[in-house]
């Protein structure tokens, strides 16, 4: 029997004391090993397993107030030999035979989503325990998949736009506002979602809201920023927010899934195309303000975004806006000599 110190060993001798803790025999490092496998007194140093990681991420997600669906789906999409296996002891084949069999499912980028999903999860746990150290595992197996491109962004005019909030309303006073208040302000969900009665200004006559910012990347901290918005919207919020306490939340927090849900119904009976989704409100309002000339940087600013990410998504556009913005600035010198 023999007993680490530092990075050397020595023999134990036969009247040493075995303490359980740093000199273990035979009997007590089996006993420790079941227990470390069985979570019995041991379990807070059990190594997690890859279902345990995704609980801990969904707990994440909603103490961020952010959508859990994502890491119950995942959850579901697990094989059991996988959702077992601890996440130190992952490697790279097993995941991307994972992610390869989620295409016979669906769609290379749906599948593209669902394995970053997983790899948030798994850093997650990597954060939190020093102990994993196989991140290469995951950053190789859940690599992007080259034909998963990101959708193409389902621009709709304005006159769509109204067709759109005037169908929500005729479904569902609630489902309505919902709908208008993000087509108005270019939100996304959980921004309008995460909105109090008292983030609502309208005693005068330029009404605005307190939007919070979204927690997207790495944010933990929510902050907010003023948004103007038309008089008509803050009439009917108002009205909506009738009653309520000022901390109370405008919107319920089961507004997004329940509108995302009815939006695809909505998408079918106006025959619009089947890539249209809520989403494609806050497309159509960046869109909107960049060929009004609204500087890019304050359009980044009112729909809580960078200008690069702007550039970068929307860069057709942005061309267009400033090849218009250029030419009124430009000298007509005339056709000949003078």
């Amino acid at each position: 029997m023999i007993v680490g110190e530092g990075d050397c060993f020595r023999p134990i001798s036969p009247d040493e004391d075995r303490n359980g803790t740093s000199v273990l025999d035979f009997w007590q490092a089996q006993d420790k090993a079941r227990a470390l496998v069985r979570g019995g007194q041991d379990a807070s140093e059990r190594p997690l397993t890859v279902a345990e990681a995704l609980q801990h991420y969904k707990a994440d997600l909603k103490a961020r107030s952010n959508n859990t669906a994502n890491a119950r789906r995942i959850l579901s999409l697990l094989p059991p030999s996988l959702a077992r296996k601890t996440v130190a002891a992952l490697g790279a084949r097993e995941l991307r035979h994972w992610r390869d069999s989620l295409l016979a499912r669906m769609k290379a980028s749906s599948a593209d989503r669902t394995a970053r999903m997983l790899k948030a999860a798994l850093n997650l746990a990597a954060r939190d325990d020093p102990r994993i150290t196989n991140a290469s595992a995951w950053k190789t197996g859940l690599a992007r998949l080259p034909e998963a491109e990101p959708p193409p962004n389902k621009i709709v005019d304005d006159q769509t736009v109204r067709r759109i909030v005037a169908a929500a309303y005729s479904t569902d006073e609630r489902f309505g506002l919902f709908v208008e208040a993000l087509a108005v302000t270019g939100a996304r969900s959980s921004q309008l979602q995460r909105l109090e009665v008292a983030d609502l200004h309208d005693d005068d006559s330029a009404p605005w809201l307190s939007m919070p910012s979204s927690r997207k990347g790495r944010r933990r901290r929510v902050t907010r920023q003023p948004l103007p918005i038309p008089a008509s919207l803050a009439e009917k919020l108002s009205r909506h927010a009738n009653g309520r306490e000022r901390h109370a939340p405008l919107f319920a927090k089961s507004e997004g899934e329940r509108s995302r849900h009815l939006f695809r119904q909505l998408v079918a009976d106006l025959c619009l195309d089947a890539g249209v989704s809520l989403y494609s409100l806050r497309h159509s309002s960046i869109v909107r303000q960049l060929l009004s000339g609204v500087p890019t940087r304050v359009v980044a600013a009112h729909h809580d975004t960078s200008v690069p990410v702007l550039e970068g998504t929307y860069s057709r556009h942005i061309g267009s806006v400033s090849d218009e913005l250029v030419r009124r600035a430009l000298i007509d010198l005339g056709g000949g000599r003078q």
